[in-house]
């Protein structure tokens, strides 16, 4: 932790000299102390210190200084940092002003200069001041700060990809924090049309960043270190990862591409508790840190945030287009993408989405929803998990779902979670046919098959967790796929050709591994795949299965 500041002002460059001189023989092992030679220099200092989160403990200010004077300057640096001790140092003459702003900067105490001997004259009443600073204050919060509106999109995108890719940061509110309007301001960006502000610990800051912006920021790897690998692995959930963990552990040079967070859908998951060897359950984002950790430890690289924008075939090589223009050649291609939450199309919500309508995103926003009435939609285990979690802050936790129960996509054991809880309210037949707002969501209209009636609700939050697509358009004209976008592999690829025994086009004498697609040497695995069994625990076992299936394809390269 930073220590915290003692600032010491005077106009004087002798008397600055002495007193920092003291201050850090008293007190430089335990306190940083930092000196400015008027007022305004200082109070440029005191809201740099704030943007950094560095507190500051105590001001230790001359009166009598040109243009801004010492108690002027502490009318202004407390409401900054309205916790600092404060210390005026006067001359004789100035006794009667030191006293008066006792109550106007409610100056803790006046120190008459010189103060030689400082053993006698100084310390005691610093120590005093110090100690009792210290025993009020509490350790300020040393991570990343973002600033922004709860109903900005782009505030939402910041905050969720920290929060996936594990990232410690705090949220502050520009309606609720009372803080935030002041570090817009002292960051000097353009209020509100500057948000969201992003403020790191160094003291720099982002104004709106990007995902990229972000990810460069706090070093994440976004560019492989090699032209050629062994494996690639498009895709970074616990496929991906269970696959990176073997490919790297069994002597593959291995690179994982993940265009948002490793872990996946579900890394966002609250809890899992069906998930073998973990009893009392997981957190999604503690199963992808775990497999992120031990990927590492293997040598796997793992650049995120990266897309992947197409594939080709160069004689025995899979070269793949990364969004950056650059590519990577490998002998195996491992697909494991996984899906994605299907878009809900009805009127207003596009518009609204990000400003109270979210996909996913539950341990995002969790929070912001305490005490207010939570919507979801959707009837499967990634639905239930948030409703679960939801149930912790919000007033009431409404799923709509449209078929008659949850008993043909949910687990039994979440089924007999919902049931016990009492703040969440299951409406079976019901679905949402309009969502309505200006600038963020402020009603839906629910309709009920069952009644035939539909029905508007204010709501500030609506969460969808339905259906699953998968992403797989990049693979166009190469890789067969069903309707849907999922992609054959093995006994798959002849299914509407029952009187064949190869796919279409496939030259090798031998046929196509389990999870091998209609191309040599590139396979899939996961919830990309068609036949899939949308688990994590089928996931990650698919995705050490087609390690060994590439193996067998690499011996014969």
């Amino acid at each position: 932790m930073a220590k915290p500041v003692i600032l010491s002002v005077d106009d004087d460059p002798e008397v600055l000299q002495a007193v920092s001189r003291d201050l850090r023989r008293q007190y430089g092992d335990r306190f940083r102390v930092i000196r400015a030679d008027s007022g305004a220099a200082a109070l440029d200092t005191v809201q740099q210190l704030k943007l950094r989160n560095e507190p500051i403990s105590l001001f230790v200010v001359d009166q009598r200084m040109p243009h801004m004077s010492g108690v002027e300057f502490l009318e202004q640096a407390i409401t900054i940092f309205p916790d600092a001790k404060r210390a005026l140092l006067t001359a004789y003459a100035d006794t009667d002003a030191a006293i008066r702003a006792i109550n106007s900067a409610r100056i803790d105490y006046y120190l008459l200069k010189p103060w030689d001997p400082p053993e006698e004259r100084l310390y005691p009443v610093l120590d005093d001041l110090l100690d009792d600073w210290q025993a009020t204050s509490s350790p300020p919060f040393e991570g990343i700060r973002v600033v922004g509106n709860r109903w900005s999109p782009l505030s939402h995108q910041v905050k969720d990809f920290l929060a996936r890719n594990q990232v410690p940061y705090q949220w502050l509110d520009m309606e609720l924090a009372p803080e935030a309007p002041a570090l817009v301001a002292y960051a000097e960006t353009d209020g509100q049309r500057s948000l969201p502000l992003v403020l790191f610990p160094d003291g720099t800051r982002l104004v709106q960043p990007s995902n990229l912006d972000i990810a460069a920021k706090i070093g994440l790897q976004t560019q492989a270190e090699r032209p050629f690998y062994d494996l690639v692995i498009v895709g970074g959930g616990p496929s991906g990862l269970a696959a990176a963990v073997y490919g790297a552990s069994e002597g593959l040079t291995t690179v994982m591409i993940e265009r948002e967070a490793p872990g996946g859908q579900a890394g966002s998951s609250s809890r899992i508790e069906n998930y073998l060897g973990f009893p009392v359950g997981l957190s999604g984002a503690d199963l992808a840190r775990r497999a992120v950790t031990q990927a590492r430890r293997f040598g796997v690289e793992i650049l995120t945030p990266q897309e992947v924008r197409g594939v080709r075939l160069q004689d025995s090589y899979r070269i793949v287009s990364l969004s950056d223009g650059s590519e990577l050649s490998c002998h195996a291609l491992l697909v494991a993408t996984g899906v994605s939450y299907r878009k809900l199309d009805v009127p207003g919500m596009e518009a609204l989405t990000g400003a109270g309508v979210y996909y996913g995103a539950a341990m995002t926003e969790a929070i912001a929803c305490k005490g207010e009435d939570v919507y979801i939609v959707g009837g499967a285990n990634s639905a239930g998990q948030a409703a679960m979690h939801f149930s912790k802050y919000a007033r009431r936790v409404v799923m709509l779902l449209r078929g008659t129960s949850l008993t043909a996509s949910m687990s039994q054991y979440l089924i007999d979670q919902i049931a016990s809880v009492e703040n969440i309210q299951v409406c079976p037949e019901c679905s949402v046919v309009e969502a309505r707002g200006n600038g963020h969501l402020e009603s839906i209209v629910i309709a009920n098959a069952a009644t035939g009636t539909k029905e508007a609700v204010a709501a500030k939050s609506l969460f969808i967790f339905i259906g699953a697509t998968p992403r797989t358009d990049w693979l166009d004209g190469l890789v067969e796929r069903d309707k849907q976008g999922f992609i054959l592999t093995g006994p798959d690829l002849l299914r509407d050709h029952p009187d064949r025994d190869r796919p279409h086009g496939w030259t090798l004498e031998r046929s196509p591994f389990l999870l091998e697609t209609n191309v040599p040497g590139i396979f899939a695995a996961g919830d990309v795949r068609f036949g899939s069994v949308k688990r994590v625990a089928s996931g990650v076992g698919e995705g050490a299965i087609a390690v060994q299936f590439i193996h067998r394809y690499l011996s014969k390269v």
